[in-house]
């Protein structure tokens, strides 16, 4: 995942996001880059250092936000091809069972032409457009004997089924040529997004690389402090909780005079805290198998539209995270925002799925004390990193999975 500059509306944010406290660290960026680059271009008519850092970070961004289509594009394909093979093999079978219902009308009319009995209606009917127009002009089924009867109403009912099973899947075949046409092109977006980015910075040189560096890793210092921040709010709602939670008790024990109201008193807090707490526990633990899948993948390198083991993309690393705890996740960012319950950033647990910006293109798992294993972008490898590493303004939401 790039980092990713993104302006937000001064105090407008998604529910659940606590107001910024510090400056953020795509500001940062910007007067550390002003610092260290000219903001106008050069005299030979190259784009600034800076403007180039912000090419290639919504480059990035288009890229990523490609692949989440194309990992879309790609489960909807997989899907309707599994259907379309499904009905296919199901037109086949009904195939067979009218082929086999043709071939024993086709013995009563050959039995009719050898004895003689009867006019060859059988075969006429065989002959004709469609059964209905036969039994329309011809009253077949007055001179049939009932077995007779039977096959023709077998074969009737097998070739109706047949050709709606057909219709059927030539639609399903439609829809899967569009989703491989939607595989295609997003494929096709995300490909040119990275090669336009690479462009630029193979133009870049040795000496603004190692600008660019030193930029990055004041960034990063910058998101460090934001996640000490983090820890300190979590750490004072905390005891504040804890002190609330006292108060009450207190209170109780010193109205009654008595332990029995008391021990009520305590038998109620306990039982409104037990399932709570169950909750907990039972969350915990999934979430450190998740935790424990997603470490073991540090250092693996970032690949758009992969899910492992080698090599991961951010909803892929998260996916592959959580199965590993036994909860099924969907595929993509879009879709994995919800499948939880949104909590404030500042009461973000050890597993929780952590998303980036409006168009949520982006997810790590949240590891604790501000940080959290993700997949960040080519290029790159999977790491652990600060959740303010694109600025606290970038954060879009804390979801809980299971």
């Amino acid at each position: 995942m790039a980092s990713h500059r993104k302006s937000r509306t001064p105090g407008a944010r998604v529910a659940g996001i606590r107001t910024p406290a510090l400056a953020t660290a795509a500001l940062t960026s910007v007067a550390l880059l002003s610092q260290t680059a000219d903001a106008a271009p050069s005299d030979d008519g190259r784009p600034s250092l800076e403007e180039v850092e912000k090419k290639v970070d919504d480059l990035y961004r288009q890229a990523e936000s490609a692949t989440e289509k194309y990992n879309g594009a790609k489960e909807k394909t997989a899907k309707q091809r599994k259907r379309v093979d499904t009905l296919l093999d199901d037109v086949a079978k009904r195939t067979q069972t009218l082929n086999e219902a043709r071939e024993e009308l086709g013995s009563f009319a050959a039995a009719q032409y050898r004895t003689g009995a009867g006019v060859p209606d059988t075969a006429t009917f065989l002959l004709a457009d469609s059964p209905q127009d036969f039994f329309d002009r011809n009253q077949l089924m007055d001179r049939m004997t009932g077995r007779q009867k039977a096959a023709v109403d077998d074969y009737v009912t097998q070739q109706s089924e047949t050709m709606e099973k057909r219709q059927e899947a030539a639609e399903s075949l439609a829809t899967l040529t569009e989703s491989q046409d939607d595989l295609k092109t997003a494929k096709a977006t995300v490909q040119r997004k990275l090669g336009a980015a690479r462009e630029l910075m193979s133009k870049l040189t040795a000496e603004e690389k190692a600008r660019l560096a030193a930029a990055e890793e004041k960034k990063r210092e910058e998101a460090a402090r934001e996640a000490a921040e983090l820890v300190r709010q979590q750490e004072a709602e905390r005891q504040a909780a804890e002190e609330e939670a006292r108060q009450p008790e207190s209170g109780s024990a010193g109205a009654s005079g008595t332990s029995e109201p008391s021990g009520s008193s305590g038998s109620s807090g306990s039982t409104s805290t037990a399932p709570s707490a169950s909750t907990d526990s039972s969350y915990a633990a999934k979430a450190e198998k998740a935790l424990a899948f997603a470490r073991a993948q540090i250092g693996k390198p970032y690949v758009w539209g992969a899910t492992g083991p080698g090599s991961y993309d951010c909803s892929g690393l998260t996916q592959g995270a959580w199965r590993a705890a036994g909860v099924s996740l969907p595929r993509t960012t879009y879709d994995q925002v919800e499948a939880g319950t949104t909590v404030p950033v500042s009461q973000a647990q050890p597993g929780d799925l952590v998303f980036f910006y409006d168009d949520i293109t982006h997810v790590g798992v949240y590891v604790g004390n501000g940080m959290m294993i993700h997949a960040p972008k080519p290029g790159t490898y999977v790491r652990e990193e600060s959740i303010f590493y694109d600025g606290e303004s970038s954060i879009h939401s804390v979801v809980r999975p299971a």
